[in-house]
């Protein structure tokens, strides 16, 4: 058995390395040349990910090679796993040219009884629809005669993904049960798959992990407005709120790839009105935080913690909306976070380098930084803190 492995990011690579890990000979594949070089050497391109670099180092050149020949790990390959992102463009709809093209290359090289799993977070009734119409077709043969073709989405969690995948349950759903059942034997090899009785399924399964959370986190956002309103502090009634029928999350600014995107499969096709308010809600809070500047006054605004969550190198719905809207207002905005250069946030960004926070006249702490905690107490009126750090 050798395994192709479509798309070397923050859950692709991970997976393909507990798979090497498992004594499966893994053929990793990535658009990007400087990455497949880098693990072909035993070096780690995420070394934020705690027991990456151990495992790249360990199957490298061995058990675990990279390449950006797509259509040749393809031919060379009968189990091809896509893990490609999907993206949502201005209008919220999903941008399925990278599924799409992944898909093209593996049926142009598909053989009799192989396996296809898909494992990116997609809209119910992809697989069997769009991704099964793309490897037909490139490759003359049927899904679930000649090739076998299943659902098995990502459940990872940066910064904890290696260890997720030896504890959390792994998602089975195959367009047919020999689909299924293929799949389901692949995954027992190094994980614990639980099969479910469609790939229909297990897509809106995994959609409804991304929805409730997304919905969590408005009800605490809206508390947190609610909390305000009253002079309340919310973190004291969040705690005194808590019981085993009562947790509620942390308000913030929602981000990453996955909460911001998944409610939009589902907004785009029905109505869904509850998940629909409280996407708006999260999206809303920017605004909510802004006034907040706009209240406290000044020039100079300091944004520290740009990813989406501390810890986590991602620019995606992070703090770059935040930035615009703050500089759309006329405000000067000085940013900082460990995980990016000062280069990154000038170019990327927009903003400018926060070195001093004296010089500040409202700093936004937007993660849990806590090493700038003590700096930051003695201003404390003038910094709106989002993740409670100063207490």
């Amino acid at each position: 058995m050798k395994i192709s492995v479509i798309g070397l990011g923050k859950a692709g690579l991970p997976l393909a390395a507990v798979m090497a890990d498992a004594g499966l000979d893994i053929l990793g594949v990535d658009v990007d040349s400087g990455k497949a070089a880098m693990i072909n050497k035993g070096l780690n391109p995420m070394e934020e990910e705690p027991g990456l670099s151990g495992l790249i180092s360990k199957h490298a050149g061995k058990k675990l090679k990279a390449t950006i020949d797509a259509l040749k790990a393809a031919k060379e390959s009968n189990v091809h796993i896509v893990i490609v992102p999907l993206l949502i463009d201005k209008s919220n709809k999903p941008d399925f040219r990278m599924i799409r093209k992944a898909m093209e290359n593996i049926g142009k090289g598909l053989k009799k009884n192989d396996l296809v799993v898909l494992e990116t977070t997609v809209p119910v009734r992809t697989t069997e629809t769009i991704v099964r119409g793309i490897l037909e077709k490139n490759s003359g043969l049927k899904a679930g005669r000649d090739f076998f073709l299943a659902y098995s989405p990502e459940r990872i969690e940066a910064g904890s993904s290696i260890s997720r995948f030896r504890e959390f349950p792994k998602l089975v759903g195959g367009i047919n049960r020999e689909s299924a059942d293929k799949a389901f034997e692949l995954y027992k090899k190094f994980t614990n798959p639980v099969r479910v009785s469609s790939a229909r399924t297990a897509e809106l399964a995994k959609i409804a992990e991304g929805v409730y959370r997304d919905i969590n986190i408005a009800i605490a956002n809206e508390f947190f407005k609610v909390a305000g309103h009253y002079g309340v502090d919310f973190w004291e009634m969040r705690e005194a709120a808590r019981h085993r029928f009562c947790s509620i999350l942390e308000p913030g600014i929602v981000g990453g790839h996955c909460i911001p995107v998944y409610p939009w499969f589902l907004i785009n096709e029905l109505d869904v009105s509850l998940v629909s308010a409280a996407r708006k809600l999260n999206e809303d809070m920017i605004d909510y935080y802004v006034k907040k500047v706009d209240e406290i006054g000044g020039r100079r605004v300091g944004i520290i913690g740009l990813s989406y969550r501390e810890g986590v190198r991602e620019k995606a719905f992070s703090k770059a909306d935040l930035i615009k809207l703050l500089k759309k207002k006329g405000y000067e905005v000085y940013a900082l976070d460990p995980l990016f250069s000062r280069e990154e946030i000038e170019k990327e960004f927009g903003a400018n380098y926060l070195d001093s926070f004296d010089k500040m006249d409202v700093i936004i702490l937007a993660n849990k930084e806590l090493r700038y905690k003590d700096r930051l107490k003695t201003m404390k009126s003038r910094v709106i803190d989002i993740k409670n750090v100063l207490g």
